[in-house]
């Protein structure tokens, strides 16, 4: 367990959807880095949430806020406008798009979890089935252009075959 999860009672496990179900009702609207592209729905958005699970948690992504792996913020149903959508690219079926709406336009660790998702996902992805997973911060951010520019520059470091270090480095 990561040292600043505050752990489970079964008064909070309520307040949870299950890891193999899709609740759209209890996750964020797609926004506009998905449009036109094949959003993952049903089993297919949940074995993907699964496997995010894991690899934050082996990552070590969580939210300071919740005290959770920042997977679980998707389950939470008290905050049903924040977490992952996923839409597989139009262009090219091999990379996975990932928009993170965080709970506040303000959240000022939005940085450190876009940046660790991306991480994670691009570490590990011997581990899914996809060669690469690009991420967004959805607009409603206050910092949404700034995360949007330094993802940018790191997918196009990432393709250029950069180490995942230099390729978040500034």
């Amino acid at each position: 367990m990561n040292p600043i999860s505050r752990g489970r009672s079964d008064d909070a496990t309520a307040a949870f959807d299950g890891w193999d179900e899709y609740v759209p009702v209890h996750l964020p609207e797609p926004g506009p880095f998905l449009e036109g592209h094949a959003l993952l729905e049903d089993g297919d958005h949940a074995a993907f949430h699964r496997l995010t699970r894991d690899l934050f948690e082996e990552r070590g992504v969580y939210d300071a806020t919740f005290g959770y792996n920042l997977a679980r913020l998707n389950l939470d149903r008290r905050q049903p406008e924040a977490g992952f959508r996923y839409a597989v690219d139009a262009d090219d079926p091999d990379v996975l798009r990932a928009e993170f709406t965080p709970t506040t336009a303000f959240c000022p660790i939005a940085d450190a979890l876009v940046t660790g998702s991306f991480r994670a996902w691009n570490a590990l992805a011997d581990r899914h089935e996809y060669d690469r997973v690009r991420v967004r911060v959805h607009p409603m951010h206050q910092q949404a252009d700034a995360l949007e520019a330094s993802l940018e520059r790191a997918k196009r470091a990432l393709e250029a075959g950069e180490s995942l270090e230099s390729a978040l480095s500034d």
